[in-house]
């Protein structure tokens, strides 16, 4: 596995990471945010020619630069490098439906929900409405 300053990610690798990142950040990747992330990469159009193999390799990636002291500014640059500005609103709702699948936003969620608002310079208007609309989606009877 390359180092993290030689590897670079792809457009769909960068949301694949970011919805890894979320899910990880409470330091327990839950099923069902881990269904949530298999779903959206087999289902999104954005993922359609996605080579499924490649989700372990962010996935490791990610670990990795989690267990850095700058690992989550790394991971930001990486993922800006490669999302061109028209997905950094999709990135930002794949993450809020990962956050939202167990039911659940635990506090280390919602901060690093709030760096990703910050990071990809979403609109807060717009960050909202795709928070309610996450959370609409994951309510339960």
């Amino acid at each position: 596995m390359a180092h993290s300053e030689t590897f670079t990610l792809s457009a769909q690798d960068a949301l694949v990471a970011l919805m890894i990142a979320i899910s990880a950040s409470d330091e327990d990747i839950r099923t069902a945010e881990l269904v949530k992330i298999n779903s959206a990469v087999n289902n999104l159009p954005v993922f359609a020619d996605y080579d499924l193999d490649r989700m372990n390799v962010v996935a490791q990636t990610v670990f990795d630069l989690f267990e850095q002291e700058d690992g989550l500014d790394a991971l930001f640059g990486l993922a800006r490098e490669a999302l061109p500005e028209r997905l950094h609103e999709t990135a930002y709702a794949l993450a809020c439906d990962v956050a939202a699948a167990d039911g659940t936003l635990e506090e280390t969620e919602l901060r690093l929900l709030e760096e990703m608002r910050y990071e990809l310079n979403i609109d807060r208007l717009h960050a909202a409405a795709i928070e309610r609309g996450a959370r609409a989606r994951h309510l339960t009877l």
